[in-house]
């Protein structure tokens, strides 16, 4: 059943049933270049290398209408689209707009298995209770990718990742698609058997000798039959998706890439003395994120969101690698000041610690002199007295609230 991101409709109990959600990226790259560019919207768009034999990486809707597609050659795309605009890809680009999605779906689970630069398995079970169904989790994901990057994204439901990610192609694009339990078996017995995983054209035409031409003739074929054509193990695993079993889990990446805080404001604010001091709170965060799992950053980048919704990050590579949160405040701030925001009112600040490498050895004793050193053995001391008694007990004096400078409360802890 197909919905979009505005229907009140309940499909089947999708709590209980429906935990696997496949997101894609509505023609990625393209759609990252016409978000930068709103000319474009609603235009001929082809991402590609034009000379030689450059092929298509991605089109926007209105020229796959004409026939584009990836992977077609750029010199065939033009012949079906002349008019389209030709852009020369930018993998950077896409790659930080890649990061920032990701980021979006790990705030609503930490069972995120990427599959490429632009699509992800999802495994929501535990947010159910924390954030709402997983239509409901759909439909935020789908609002934030929006409201933060100007590009759709396609979402499938389904009990199984393989279900999950054929749901998608149905729900393509800019649109959700849920399939329930007991819509399973009909869905995928319609489909053709190139559909399915471990099917390419060598497979199909195999199986085509003996007949097979939907999901439903390889279900209702005995396994016997199917391995004297394509092998026993290969016979199993067909048989076992035909019938909608999918044993897979979502199997997120352990490896830590970056740790970040960030905060969305009650209200739009353009004091800068206001934002340095957040700015130093997020940082403070961040730093006691890194001591905790023993990591130093190498990068520390921002992200502004402006009352608009516009977002824009910054970066900076440093000499030497840091935990401390002062050194990354005083990047943060300059990367900051850099933007020239006099008179320009802000939405959301964020922090965050990229290029990780292993925690620091720090020396024992300070040093006049060697302020990170001394520092970092500040911050150790305070990240063990905030471990006993908490962050009321001793903590910045620039985090201390002026109203109630010996008793108030430290700023609400940023979203993750």
């Amino acid at each position: 059943m197909a919905l979009d991101n505005k229907s009140d409709e309940v499909v089947g109990d999708l709590e209980q049933t429906c935990n696997i959600l496949h997101i894609d990226m509505d023609a990625f790259f393209a759609s990252v270049e016409v978000s930068t560019r709103p000319e474009l919207v609603g235009q001929q768009v082809i991402v590609g290398h034009t000379g030689g034999r450059g092929v298509v990486l991605s089109a926007t809707y209105q020229a796959r209408a004409r026939g584009v597609h990836s992977a077609m050659p750029m010199s065939r795309a033009l012949r079906l689209a002349p008019n389209a605009v030709v852009i020369e890809p930018s993998m950077n680009k896409y790659a930080e707009v890649s990061r920032r999605v990701m980021d979006i779906f790990q705030q609503m689970t930490p069972l995120v298995q990427p599959l490429s630069i632009d699509e992800a398995f999802l495994d929501v079970s535990g947010a159910i209770k924390l954030i709402g169904s997983p239509l409901h989790i759909a439909r935020e994901i789908r609002r934030l990718v929006w409201e933060q990057e100007n590009i759709t994204c396609s979402v499938g439901i389904a009990p199984s990742m393989f279900v999950a990610k054929l749901a998608t192609n149905r729900a393509k694009p800019d649109g959700i698609y849920v399939i329930t339990p007991d819509q399973v078996i009909e869905f995928l017995h319609a489909l053709p058997i190139t559909a399915m995983w471990g099917v390419g054209a060598k497979t199909a035409e195999q199986l085509g000798r003996l007949g097979l031409t939907t999901v439903a003739d390889i279900a209702n074929t005995p396994v016997s039959t199917l391995a004297r054509v394509i092998g026993q193990a290969h016979a199993e695993h067909l048989s076992e998706l035909a019938w909608g079993r999918d044993p897979r889990t979502v199997t997120p990446e352990h490896v830590e890439r970056s740790v970040g805080a960030e905060r969305t404001f009650d209200s739009d604010t353009d004091d800068l003395s206001e934002l340095s001091t957040h700015l130093m709170s997020l940082s403070d965060t961040v730093a006691r994120k890194l001591r905790s799992a023993e990591l130093a950053t190498r990068t520390v980048s921002i992200k502004v969101r402006f009352a608009d919704f516009k977002t824009v990050t910054r970066s900076k590579t440093l000499t030497n690698p840091t935990d401390t949160a002062q050194e990354i405040f005083q990047v943060t701030q300059s990367l900051l000041d850099g933007m020239n925001l006099q008179r320009i009112r802000v939405r959301l600040l964020g922090v965050r610690a990229e290029n990780l490498v292993p925690g620091l050895d720090v020396p024992a004793q300070l040093q006049f002199g060697a302020r990170s050193s001394s520092w970092r053995e500040a911050e150790r001391v305070l990240d063990k007295v905030t471990a006993k008694f908490g962050k009321r007990m001793l903590r910045q004096a620039r985090l201390i609230s002026p109203e109630t400078p010996e008793t108030g409360d430290l700023p609400a802890e940023p979203d993750e």
